[in-house]
């Protein structure tokens, strides 16, 4: 082998360990706790390049509101769709846009982008 089959191996190698690690990789997920303020919950979710943070919990029982915040034109990003509560928001109308969250009962409520690319969820416990 030469020097450049070498280095291409190793460049290769790397690459190929850096692509395992982004799929299949433990990654930090930041997770957010709504505000309680008059027996009423908020949370806030930045759109900007994703969903931060992508999971927000809430506390069972107390109505419900999370409101995303669009930082991003990206096309995936204008649009969040909550499919188990029948949701498809368009987030280029105004740059906080609010979804009612139902507390009544413990549940996980998966939401994502319009394109199924970006992913999130809101928990009730």
């Amino acid at each position: 082998m030469n020097t450049s089959q070498i280095i291409v191996l190793i460049v290769g190698l790397i690459l190929i360990g850096f692509i395992v690690w982004w799929f299949f990789g433990k990654h930090k997920e930041d997770i957010g706790q709504a505000s309680v303020v008059n027996d009423e919950q908020n949370a806030t979710i930045v759109v900007n390049g994703g969903y931060s943070p992508a999971t927000v919990v809430l506390k069972k029982g107390v109505p419900a509101e999370v409101n995303f915040d669009m930082q991003d034109s990206t096309a995936c990003l204008s649009h969040v769709v909550f499919e188990q509560l029948g949701v498809n928001k368009d987030l280029t109308k105004q740059k906080i846009t609010t979804v009612k969250i139902p507390t009544d009962k413990a549940a996980t409520y998966n939401f994502a982008c319009g394109m199924d690319m970006f992913h999130g969820k809101v928990i009730v416990k």
